[in-house]
């Protein structure tokens, strides 16, 4: 998306995931008597969903009996991304139009009522508090499981020293979290020395763009939805670039 609308870009993967409680997550998707609907707010979530069905006695169970019990409940969704790994596996997503917690709890908290029966929440471990805190403040029960947890990518460091040296200072540097504002700023600081004030910073939410200025640094685009195109027409508005994509 960002070739076709004339810019140049280089992925630089920042962050790890290990998917844990695997066994407690098909556990509990395997009694949705006990729950109102789920609430997925990473693909990595789905992910984790994904590896338990590749067992092939869970496989069955689910295509059996569980698909079809989960899919008369709510499958909240926090964006497009994350609501196509939930019609993969064979639920309805909801929400997807949210584009963050936020949002998306707002949603929730319209369509649930107070004092029902548990959503079922598996998140990472670097999960914000900001939609279970809304929840719970309407009384909306949530039943949140670390499924995966966030580390820092083992070459990170080695593939921004490696880029520096032969791009030199890029134009822009968009960030997709705020763990990747976490573990890449100190490295970029370095690297970018006394030019950083040249270099655009964006962020694909408002969220990485919160945690960007609280790190201290401007925000010179922020995308008006969590999409690739989004993205694009901002960083060529953020950019100086005429004409649209």
């Amino acid at each position: 998306e960002l070739s076709l609308c004339g810019l140049e870009a280089t992925l630089i993967p920042v962050l790890s995931f290990e998917f844990v409680s695997l066994e407690s997550l098909f556990e509990k998707l395997s009694h949705p008597e006990c729950y109102g609907g789920l609430v997925f707010t990473s693909p990595r979530a789905l992910e984790a969903i994904k590896i338990c069905l590749k067992e092939k006695s869970k496989s069955e169970a689910w295509s059996k009996s569980l698909k079809q019990s989960w899919s008369t409940k709510p499958a909240y969704v926090v964006g497009n991304a994350t609501a196509s790994l939930v019609e993969e596996i064979g639920l309805i997503p909801q929400g997807e139009k949210s584009g963050n917690a936020e949002k998306l709890a707002e949603f929730i908290c319209s369509r649930e009522n107070p004092n029902s029966s548990s959503l079922l929440f598996p998140c990472g471990s670097l999960k914000r508090e900001v939609l279970p805190t809304v929840l719970k403040e309407k009384g909306i029960p949530l039943e949140s499981l670390t499924v995966y947890q966030t580390t820092q990518h083992s070459q990170l460091q080695e593939s921004l020293s490696s880029y520096f040296s032969q791009q030199g200072i890029p134009a822009s540097i968009v960030f997709f979290s705020p763990s990747g504002v976490k573990f890449c700023l100190e490295h970029i600081q370095k690297l970018c020395g006394d030019f950083i004030n040249q270099v655009k910073f964006a962020a694909l939410g408002p969220t990485t763009a919160a945690a960007l200025r609280a790190a201290g640094l401007p925000v010179s685009c922020t995308a008006e939805t969590p999409a690739p195109r989004a993205l694009a027409a901002g960083l060529r508005e953020a950019l100086g670039l005429h004409g649209g994509c």
